[in-house]
């Protein structure tokens, strides 16, 4: 599966642990939401080109708020 995501401002917790909503959709367009508790970058990679773009964040939609904590993965 491919899924393409964006960082949002909202963190939810899950199982005690803090967890960021991403938002995307898949190569064939279905929208997902993802909560994110970690994310490494690659050693080679540059880390701080990295750092930047993950300070990226956008306002949530309406439809993260509407789910029911139990229904998460």
């Amino acid at each position: 599966m491919y899924i393409e995501i964006e960082s949002t401002e909202k963190i939810v917790e899950l199982n005690g642990v803090p967890a960021r909503v991403w938002e995307g959709h898949t190569k064939s367009g279905i929208l997902v939401h993802c909560f994110i508790t970690r994310i490494s970058p690659q050693q080679n990679t540059d880390i701080e080109e990295f750092e930047k773009e993950l300070k990226e964040q956008k306002a949530p939609s309406p439809e993260v708020f509407a789910y029911p904590m139990r229904l998460i993965l």
